[in-house]
Formats: C-alpha cells, sequence, structure tokens
C-alpha cells in the first residue's frame, strides 16, 4: 500500500517554486510508492492591485496557475494539490514544509537589508506550523536570509523539536563542490566532504581544507592556495550576487534544486563516508552558542535527521574565516532579538 506525504510550499507563486514543485510532485524527491499531497501558500490577493504589465498576476493567481500545470503533467505519484493564502490550512498535517516564502534579494542589497522586511513573516509561519503540522514534520526554510528566518520560525514554534529545523546551505554546498571540480579537472561526484559553515551569506566559511578529491585532501590536488583562498572562496560567496547582476533576477533554479537536495539527502541519507552541508539548531558543537542557526558538515540517517559531524579542525586562515561567519549570525540574532520570545 502506498504511503502519503503531504508537503507545504510557501511563495508557491515564485519562481523558486515553480522550479521545485513539479520535482517533488513526480515520485523523484519521496520515491514511486509514495503519494504526495502538495499544499501550495501564497500571499492574499490585494484589493485594487493594478497590474504593472499586461502579463502581470497577483501571486495567488500564479500559484492557482502552477497548480493547473502540476495537475496536467499527470503524476502517478500526486494525489493532490491544495492552494491557498491560510497559513493554518497551508501547514495542516504536513510532514514536509519548504519555507520558499520572502521578499526576494534585488540588485545592491545585501541579507541583512532583508532582516526586518522577512523576519515578521517567519514569527507568523513558525507559529502556524507547530499548532498545525504532523508529529514527524521537517521544515526547510529557503527564503533569505535563511540562518536567521529559521531562528525566528524555530523560536516561535517550539513545540516542534529543534532538530526539525533546517536552513538551506546546500546550493553553496553544490557551488563549492562544482568549483573545484573544474578546477581539478574531474567530475563532481569525486569532489567530497565540502563543509558550509555558518551563514548562508557572504560571510559563509567554505571550507576546502577538509575537502577531499579522488578521497585525497583537496589542497593536495589544487595545490594553489592563493587560487583557494582569494578567488575560490569569495567566488563561492559571491556567487547570489553575481548571478543577480547577470540575470537580473535571485537564483531561481540553482536554489530549487538546492532545496530538493537537502530534502533527498533527508529521505535517502548521505553516502559512507562523505557528508553534505545544512544549517541546524546548534546544541553547542564547535563552540556555536546553543540555539543559534548555523551550517554545519551532517551525515543523514534516511530517515529525516541530521548528525553533526565531529572532530574536524580548521587552520589558522579557517579559524578567523569560521569567527567571521559566526559574529555575523549573532549580529543577526541580536537585529531580531524583538521577535524571539524569551
Amino acid at each position: 500500500m502506498s504511503k502519503v506525504v503531504k508537503v507545504a510550499v510557501t511563495g508557491a507563486g515564485g519562481n523558486v517554486s515553480y522550479a521545485m514543485l513539479a520535482r517533488l510532485a513526480s515520485g523523484e524527491v519521496f520515491g514511486d510508492d509514495t503519494k504526495v499531497i502538495l499544499h501550495l501558500l501564497e500571499i492574499p490577493k490585494k484589493d485594487g492591485w493594478t497590474p504593472p504589465s499586461p502579463t502581470a498576476r497577483q501571486p495567488l493567481d500564479i500559484a492557482e496557475g502552477n497548480a493547473m500545470e502540476l495537475l496536467d503533467c499527470g503524476f502517478s505519484t500526486l494525489l493532490d494539490v491544495v492552494v491557498t493564502d491560510d497559513a493554518n490550512k497551508a501547514f495542516a498535517g504536513v510532514n514536509w514544509a519548504l519555507l520558499v516564502g520572502a521578499a526576494p534579494r534585488g540588485p545592491g542589497m545585501e541579507r541583512k537589508d532583508l532582516l526586518g522586511l522577512n523576519g515578521r513573516i517567519f514569527v507568523g509561519q513558525g507559529k502556524a506550523l507547530a499548532k498545525n503540522a504532523a508529529s514527524d514534520v521537517r521544515i526547510l526554510i529557503v527564503g533569505n536570509p535563511c540562518n536567521t528566518n529559521c531562528l525566528v520560525a524555530y523560536s516561535n514554534g517550539r513545540e516542534i523539536p529543534a532538530d526539525r529545523w533546517h536552513a538551506m546551505t546546500r546550493l553553496d554546498h553544490n557551488r563549492a563542490v562544482s568549483a573545484l571540480a573544474v578546477k581539478a579537472g574531474v567530475k563532481n561526484e569525486v569532489v567530497t566532504n565540502v563543509t558550509i559553515w555558518g551563514n548562508h551569506s557572504n560571510t559563509q566559511w567554505v571550507d576546502f581544507t577538509n575537502a577531499k578529491i579522488n578521497g585525497k585532501p583537496a589542497t593536495s590536488v589544487i595545490t594553489d592556495r592563493a587560487w583557494l583562498e582569494t578567488s575560490f572562496l569569495p567566488n563561492c560567496q559571491n556567487r547570489g550576487a553575481a548571478i543577480i547582476k547577470a540575470r537580473g533576477l535571485s537564483s531561481a533554479l540553482s536554489a530549487a534544486n538546492g532545496a530538493i537536495d537537502h530534502v533527498k539527502s533527508c529521505v535517502c541519507g548521505t553516502p559512507a563516508g562523505d557528508w553534505t552541508s545544512a544549517a541546524i539548531v546548534s546544541n553547542g558543537e564547535y563552540g556555536v552558542p546553543k540555539g543559534l542557526v548555523f551550517g554545519y558538515p551532517v551525515t543523514a540517517d534516511g530517515n529525516g535527521n541530521f548528525k553533526i559531524v565531529e572532530g574536524l579542525s580548521h587552520d589558522a586562515f579557517g579559524q578567523a574565516a569560521f569567527q567571521k561567519t559566526l559574529n555575523e549570525l549573532l549580529e543577526e540574532k541580536d537585529a531580531v532579538k524583538d521577535l524571539l520570545p524569551g
């Protein structure tokens, strides 16, 4: 007998959601033996809204259109699609919640500009998830600034265990894997043990010192340390801004793929001897204050659970990079302290 999984996707009329919905519905993520019910959440329609162009539509209308397309795909694994502007309805009984909806970063904007703009959204969503979601729910925050948005949501939804709340660094992880593979002239699959420490921002510590290429330390394969420090690292840290500059819009296809990969790792597990990257609620590992949502190297057991890889070390360069991203997250926490219940 097929099992059923309910998946909520917020910001369901946006470009990132559009790039992931069919993959969630198709069986790629949860398997051909699992039926999927999608709950699509968007903001309410605005009365008196004037379209800025003849083709413009309100987000809820776009979500309705996306639902129509999903049904038209005829997936054998898609059981139903629910479209709503009510968070309580969207999160009712869900096993997974992918919180994609957030104001996007535009040209010239940094993540800090989004803190106040987006933080209040995640107060309400954290409360609605705690009130309505299934007891086994897992939550991935994709909307930026995702670490601090996750902190806000988790802090307002504490009835859900802390280890169920994740923020996405898998996009950064995938970017780093690809960049190392290109430089080394190898396939992506032989680049392993990459870690995105700390914040999904331009302070992230993209740890090349513990990474491996064909089982060897990446620094012994790519011996140009100057390239690793002054080209690879800043290019990974600022890749999102480079994409905005190139296409005039923030990452959508690659962000959706990162979210899909994150969920697939949870569902299927990580390969033996390797790990992935995810931002999760710290219990004090690596000296990070307890309760902060921090990017770590993690393994997944295939049952939805992450475990932090312990025992890794950093050289002086890595220690400085680690501290920089930690300091930024502490500053962000202070900036949203009014949104965090005592």
